[in-house]
Protein backbone atom coordinates (compact mmCIF):
# COMPACT_ATOMS: atom_id res chain seq x y z
CA UNK A 1 0.00 0.00 0.00
CA UNK A 2 1.59 2.79 -1.35
CA UNK A 3 0.50 6.39 -1.06
CA UNK A 4 0.70 9.27 -4.50
CA UNK A 5 2.40 11.83 -2.37
CA UNK A 6 0.46 14.49 -4.45
CA UNK A 7 0.03 18.43 -3.32
CA UNK A 8 -2.94 17.63 -1.15
CA UNK A 9 -1.19 15.05 0.71
CA UNK A 10 2.09 16.88 0.94
CA UNK A 11 0.47 19.97 2.46
CA UNK A 12 -1.75 17.57 4.60
CA UNK A 13 1.56 15.88 6.04
CA UNK A 14 3.04 19.28 6.32
CA UNK A 15 0.25 20.85 8.85
CA UNK A 16 0.24 17.79 10.80
CA UNK A 17 3.75 17.70 11.36
CA UNK A 18 3.73 20.98 12.26
CA UNK A 19 0.93 20.85 14.75
CA UNK A 20 2.55 17.91 16.00
CA UNK A 21 6.33 19.60 16.79
CA UNK A 22 4.79 22.37 18.55
CA UNK A 23 2.85 20.65 20.33
CA UNK A 24 5.28 17.46 21.20
CA UNK A 25 7.89 20.73 21.94
CA UNK A 26 5.43 22.24 24.45
CA UNK A 27 5.38 19.19 26.23
CA UNK A 28 9.01 19.22 26.69
CA UNK A 29 9.56 22.55 27.68
CA UNK A 30 6.58 21.63 30.75
CA UNK A 31 8.98 18.66 31.79
CA UNK A 32 11.86 20.76 31.71
CA UNK A 33 10.43 22.97 33.61
CA UNK A 34 9.43 21.06 36.42
CA UNK A 35 13.22 19.81 37.10
CA UNK A 36 13.59 23.58 37.22
CA UNK A 37 15.97 23.72 34.21
CA UNK A 38 17.19 27.08 33.15
CA UNK A 39 15.91 28.51 29.23
CA UNK A 40 19.11 27.11 27.06
CA UNK A 41 17.88 23.52 28.91
CA UNK A 42 14.78 24.14 28.59
CA UNK A 43 15.23 24.72 24.31
CA UNK A 44 17.79 22.09 24.08
CA UNK A 45 14.51 19.71 25.89
CA UNK A 46 11.92 21.14 23.43
CA UNK A 47 13.48 20.35 20.47
CA UNK A 48 14.70 16.83 21.17
CA UNK A 49 11.33 16.22 22.22
CA UNK A 50 9.72 17.93 19.44
CA UNK A 51 12.37 16.81 16.57
CA UNK A 52 13.73 13.70 17.69
CA UNK A 53 11.28 11.08 16.79
CA UNK A 54 10.96 12.42 13.13
CA UNK A 55 13.94 12.55 12.94
CA UNK A 56 14.70 8.91 13.79
CA UNK A 57 11.77 7.76 11.41
CA UNK A 58 13.88 9.66 8.75
CA UNK A 59 17.13 8.47 8.74
CA UNK A 60 15.72 4.92 8.96
CA UNK A 61 13.34 5.54 6.20
CA UNK A 62 16.27 6.75 3.85
CA UNK A 63 14.13 10.29 3.79
CA UNK A 64 15.89 13.74 3.99
CA UNK A 65 15.28 14.91 8.13
CA UNK A 66 12.43 16.93 7.42
CA UNK A 67 13.39 19.58 9.79
CA UNK A 68 17.31 19.71 7.92
CA UNK A 69 15.13 20.07 5.10
CA UNK A 70 12.59 23.06 6.01
CA UNK A 71 13.66 25.20 8.69
CA UNK A 72 10.35 26.10 9.74
CA UNK A 73 10.20 23.04 12.33
CA UNK A 74 12.76 24.00 14.30
CA UNK A 75 11.43 27.59 13.99
CA UNK A 76 7.95 26.27 15.24
CA UNK A 77 9.87 24.09 17.94
CA UNK A 78 12.14 27.09 19.04
CA UNK A 79 9.24 29.03 19.24
CA UNK A 80 6.88 27.07 20.84
CA UNK A 81 9.60 26.62 23.55
CA UNK A 82 10.40 29.96 24.71
CA UNK A 83 6.49 31.08 24.24
CA UNK A 84 5.62 28.25 26.89
CA UNK A 85 8.61 28.52 28.99
CA UNK A 86 7.42 32.72 28.79
CA UNK A 87 3.97 32.03 29.72
CA UNK A 88 5.01 29.26 32.70
CA UNK A 89 6.31 32.57 34.31
CA UNK A 90 3.49 34.49 33.98
CA UNK A 91 0.69 32.06 34.79
CA UNK A 92 0.28 28.69 37.47
CA UNK A 93 1.08 25.96 35.36
CA UNK A 94 -0.88 22.72 36.32
CA UNK A 95 1.25 18.77 35.46
CA UNK A 96 -1.90 17.86 33.76
CA UNK A 97 -1.21 20.38 31.07
CA UNK A 98 2.13 18.26 30.27
CA UNK A 99 0.30 15.21 29.96
CA UNK A 100 -2.34 16.86 27.58
CA UNK A 101 0.29 18.06 25.20
CA UNK A 102 2.14 14.77 25.94
CA UNK A 103 -1.13 13.26 24.16
CA UNK A 104 -1.85 15.54 21.71
CA UNK A 105 2.07 14.98 20.24
CA UNK A 106 1.52 11.39 20.25
CA UNK A 107 -1.47 11.31 18.51
CA UNK A 108 -0.48 14.29 15.50
CA UNK A 109 2.88 12.49 15.43
CA UNK A 110 1.94 8.93 14.69
CA UNK A 111 -0.31 9.96 12.19
CA UNK A 112 2.16 12.08 10.51
CA UNK A 113 4.67 9.18 11.11
CA UNK A 114 2.24 6.52 9.62
CA UNK A 115 1.44 9.09 6.34
CA UNK A 116 5.41 9.40 5.72
CA UNK A 117 6.25 5.89 5.94
CA UNK A 118 3.47 4.91 2.94
CA UNK A 119 4.58 7.59 0.78
CA UNK A 120 7.93 6.20 0.79
CA UNK A 121 6.31 2.44 0.20
CA UNK A 122 6.69 1.38 3.28
CA UNK A 123 4.86 -2.10 4.16
CA UNK A 124 1.63 -1.33 6.02
CA UNK A 125 2.68 -3.04 9.28
CA UNK A 126 6.13 -1.09 8.88
CA UNK A 127 4.48 2.30 8.53
CA UNK A 128 2.28 1.84 11.96
CA UNK A 129 5.27 1.14 13.92
CA UNK A 130 7.03 3.86 11.99
CA UNK A 131 3.74 5.89 13.63
CA UNK A 132 4.68 4.66 16.83
CA UNK A 133 8.15 5.31 16.81
CA UNK A 134 7.56 8.98 15.46
CA UNK A 135 5.16 8.95 18.23
CA UNK A 136 7.16 7.84 20.88
CA UNK A 137 10.73 8.71 20.57
CA UNK A 138 10.76 12.35 21.30
CA UNK A 139 9.29 11.95 24.36
CA UNK A 140 11.79 8.67 25.06
CA UNK A 141 15.18 11.61 24.65
CA UNK A 142 13.11 14.04 26.89
CA UNK A 143 12.88 11.94 29.22
CA UNK A 144 16.35 10.26 29.35
CA UNK A 145 17.77 13.91 29.23
CA UNK A 146 15.54 14.20 32.49
CA UNK A 147 17.71 11.61 33.90
CA UNK A 148 13.92 9.95 34.30
CA UNK A 149 12.77 6.19 32.89
CA UNK A 150 11.16 7.05 29.93
CA UNK A 151 6.94 7.52 30.65
CA UNK A 152 6.40 5.17 27.55
CA UNK A 153 7.83 1.85 29.81
CA UNK A 154 5.87 2.61 32.84
CA UNK A 155 2.40 5.14 31.75
CA UNK A 156 -1.09 3.50 31.04
CA UNK A 157 -1.28 2.50 27.22
CA UNK A 158 1.10 4.59 26.36
CA UNK A 159 2.50 3.09 22.29
CA UNK A 160 -0.13 0.85 22.73
CA UNK A 161 -2.96 3.60 21.79
CA UNK A 162 -0.80 4.62 19.27
CA UNK A 163 -0.32 1.89 17.59
CA UNK A 164 -3.91 0.66 17.52
CA UNK A 165 -4.53 4.41 16.12
CA UNK A 166 -1.56 3.80 13.35
CA UNK A 167 -3.42 0.68 12.29
CA UNK A 168 -6.38 2.05 11.91
CA UNK A 169 -5.27 5.17 9.72
CA UNK A 170 -4.28 2.77 7.59
CA UNK A 171 -7.26 0.81 7.96
CA UNK A 172 -9.20 3.54 6.73
CA UNK A 173 -7.29 4.72 4.07
CA UNK A 174 -7.73 1.12 2.68
CA UNK A 175 -11.24 1.41 2.55
CA UNK A 176 -11.01 4.59 0.48
CA UNK A 177 -11.19 6.86 3.29
CA UNK A 178 -10.65 10.87 2.48
CA UNK A 179 -7.53 11.20 4.14
CA UNK A 180 -7.82 14.10 5.80
CA UNK A 181 -11.07 12.54 7.53
CA UNK A 182 -8.70 9.82 8.22
CA UNK A 183 -6.08 11.78 10.14
CA UNK A 184 -8.72 13.29 12.35
CA UNK A 185 -10.67 10.45 13.23
CA UNK A 186 -7.14 8.10 13.72
CA UNK A 187 -5.42 11.20 15.82
CA UNK A 188 -8.47 11.83 18.13
CA UNK A 189 -8.43 7.92 18.42
CA UNK A 190 -5.27 7.82 19.73
CA UNK A 191 -5.87 11.48 21.87
CA UNK A 192 -9.02 10.57 23.70
CA UNK A 193 -7.47 6.72 24.56
CA UNK A 194 -4.31 7.82 25.87
CA UNK A 195 -6.13 10.11 27.92
CA UNK A 196 -8.93 7.63 29.60
CA UNK A 197 -6.06 5.40 29.90
CA UNK A 198 -4.23 7.76 31.95
CA UNK A 199 -8.01 8.72 33.88
CA UNK A 200 -8.80 4.91 34.44
CA UNK A 201 -5.73 3.91 35.36
CA UNK A 202 -5.66 1.25 32.35
CA UNK A 203 -2.63 -0.67 31.04
CA UNK A 204 -1.37 -4.14 30.23
CA UNK A 205 0.23 -6.75 32.36
CA UNK A 206 3.26 -5.74 33.35
CA UNK A 207 6.62 -8.43 33.84
CA UNK A 208 7.33 -9.87 37.03
CA UNK A 209 9.08 -13.02 38.23
CA UNK A 210 6.85 -15.25 40.14
CA UNK A 211 7.38 -15.63 43.59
Amino acid sequence: MTLEPTPTLIENLYWITLLAVIVSSASGVLKAGFKQFDLFGVIIIAIATGLGGGSLRDMLLGRDVFWINDQIFFIASLGSAVTVFVAARLIVVSPKYFLVADAAGLATFGVAGTLVSLMVGAPPLIASFMGVMTGTMGGIFRDILCNETPVVFLSPLYATVSWVGSLLFIGLLHFDQEITVAAIISGLSIFISRLLAMYFNISLPRFRFKS
